[in-house]
């Protein structure tokens, strides 16, 4: 469920970045000489300008665009280095709509299998979205089983489903964010806090992974004896 965002401090936010870039360094051979591009390129250009007697104006000028310059280096590569690292990992697609812009209330693996398949439920301005990970079979099934439970109770909220993966008919991790942020806004922001209830309310009775139950979450074969009065 998306929470309201809380002040970060100037040292925090330089935290943040430096951990957003070493990890964009491990993740992207290109990353780093990029970046030296991006800042050497301005800078020695300003220091032309500046030889050739245009004027220490553009000192600061050259700086301003060599940071503007490294920032957009930085963006565009770490979100392609996240999304390499988050491909084919399970939770990705909860994990990205938890970090996106804009009021999405997510629910991670709303349903589950014990064999890593699950189905996220998502609510947002465009309606009820469905996102499904896991082997696709499996998956189509469970995403059916979730759309007969909501549809108890979203009314005419519009109902979206996509399954993440590479094969034909599926929905690329890559491009989730973009897909996502396409649907039209179909809700108010009152519309999004009342389905958003009614889920909840759904939601509070827990549900039982379906498949069968792995063998170290099963009990012995003498606990139900013991058990047993005398």
């Amino acid at each position: 469920m998306a929470k309201p965002q809380e002040k970060v401090s100037f040292v925090e936010r330089l935290k943040q970045i430096g951990q957003v870039f070493a990890f964009t360094a491990r993740q992207d051979r290109w990353f780093v000489p990029l970046i030296i591009a991006a800042v050497l390129i301005p800078l020695a250009l300003t220091v032309l300008l500046v030889l050739l007697g245009y004027g220490w104006i553009w000192i600061p000028i050259g700086i301003m665009v060599a940071l503007l310059a490294s920032l957009i280096v930085l963006n565009l590569r770490s979100n392609a280095a996240m999304m390499n690292a988050a491909e084919g990992q399970p939770g990705a697609a909860a994990s990205i709509m938890e970090n996106m812009r804009g009021d999405w209330r997510v629910r991670p693996a709303a349903s589950s299998t014990t064999q890593f398949d699950m189905v996220h439920v998502v609510i947002g301005r465009p309606g009820v979205i469905l996102l499904g990970e896991g082997q696709p079979q499996r998956v189509r099934s469970l995403m059916g089983q979730e759309k007969r439970r909501l549809s108890k109770v979203i009314g005419n909220a519009p109902m979206y489903d996509y399954i993440i993966g590479q094969q034909e008919g599926e929905l690329s991790i890559r491009k989730l964010r973009t897909t996502v942020m396409k649907l039209p806004r179909n809700l108010t922001g009152k519309d999004v806090n009342a389905l958003d209830k009614r889920l909840a309310a759904l939601m509070a009775r827990p549900q039982m992974p379906k498949g069968a139950i792995p063998k170290n979450m099963r009990p012995s074969k003498g606990a139900f004896r013991q058990q047993r009065p005398r």
